[in-house]
């Protein structure tokens, strides 16, 4: 069983990565659905060939909800997200938009994710808030992690 602590420490090793639509290298290019699909990688948590099914630019409706139902773990509810647990949110009009839970270095939730509309776009780690352009859908544990904090 992978800990919490090696999913974000895998997943704070991709910040800086430029954003790349689909893209799954490390260093080079990344996607915030790779941030994902990485840690599962690296943390042997899928097969190293996973993937999600082809996607657009702009997932519609709730295909990242869906893919997410199917591939990760249980469901977590938004009061008992914890470092390690991968995350949905809407950032316009669908969920959309994922990212790995972090511990935040001055206090609370963080989030690790790939985000075009850093500048430059990359992978970054921010404080995690709820703002109307970015709402809570659902928050997953990855498949085989443990409950609680390792």
């Amino acid at each position: 069983m992978s800990e919490r602590r090696e999913i974000v420490a895998y997943a704070r090793s991709l910040i800086d990565t430029r954003f790349h639509h689909r893209a799954r290298v490390p260093g080079h290019g990344i996607d915030c659905a790779g941030v994902l699909v990485l840690c599962a990688r690296r943390c042997a948590l899928v097969a190293q060939d996973f993937d999600l099914p082809p996607y657009g630019e702009n997932p519609d409706k709730n295909l990242m909800v869906e893919w997410c139902d199917k591939f990760m773990g249980r469901r977590v509810a938004k009061a008992d997200m914890q470092p390690g647990d991968a995350l949905v949110m809407v950032t316009d009009k669908y969920p959309q938009h994922l990212g790995v839970i972090g511990n935040y270095k001055h206090g609370g939730l963080s989030l690790i994710h790939a985000s075009n509309v850093a500048n430059p776009p990359r992978v970054v780690e921010s404080h995690l808030t709820w703002l109307p352009n970015q709402r809570f859908v659902a928050a997953y544990a990855f498949p085989g992690v443990d409950l609680w904090l390792a």
